[in-house]
């Protein structure tokens, strides 16, 4: 089965954008990329708990890209649609209803997730 699109535009574009952003000469923008790479490595806490709690910071933030990046992650570490929408459940508990259009998002990109080879 092949990736899904929606899946496989928001990698493409995700990692196309990378590429230019770190190409430049950005020592600052760099370094915050390393340390969010390096915040979700396994730790005292494993990387699951780790996706699952950025999931629910970048769902209060209402940050859709974030939003589906820990979601891809979430859904390659193994985590179940049941945990991924209790998680979603506190997101929305904590940030408001305003959260809600995200929660339907967050929910929508899964479902493609579901329906990828990944």
């Amino acid at each position: 089965m092949p990736t899904n699109t929606k899946v496989q535009e928001f990698n493409e574009y995700r990692s196309k954008m990378n590429d230019k952003i770190l190409n430049g000469d950005h020592k600052i923008i760099k370094r915050i990329f390393n340390l969010d790479t390096n915040a979700y490595k396994e730790g005292h806490l494993p990387v699951k708990t780790k996706e699952l709690l950025g999931l629910v910071a970048s769902a209060v933030l209402r940050c859709d890209d974030c939003i589906a990046y820990h979601l891809e992650t979430c859904y390659k570490e193994g985590v179940t649609k049941e945990e991924m929408m209790e998680t979603m459940s506190i997101a929305t508990l904590v940030g408001g209803t305003i959260v809600i259009p995200h929660l339907r998002r967050a929910y929508e990109f899964w479902e493609a997730l579901e329906e990828s080879d990944l």
